[in-house]
């Protein structure tokens, strides 16, 4: 198997990690994708970005009020 952040993973492909990564598993290599996009344009001045690890993406929310969502541009 392939050992990502002190875990052991089987050979084959695995859908999603503890992080958030896809990744496949071989005897050379472990290669990974990162499921999450970071966003890119957001009224950075009065809204922060939160990773949130259940749905696996980032979320952005008001400085003011983290319970309300923030309009996002664009996600690298």
């Amino acid at each position: 198997g392939c050992i990502l952040d002190g875990k052991l993973y089987p050979f084959g492909e695995i859908a999603r990690t503890d992080n958030c990564f896809r990744c496949s598993c071989s005897r050379d290599a472990m290669r990974c994708c990162s499921l999450f996009h970071t966003p890119a344009g957001y009224d950075k001045e009065n809204c922060k970005v939160i990773f949130n690890k259940k749905s696996c993406d980032y979320d952005v929310v008001q400085k003011s009020d983290p319970s309300k969502e923030c309009t996002v541009y664009s996600r690298v």
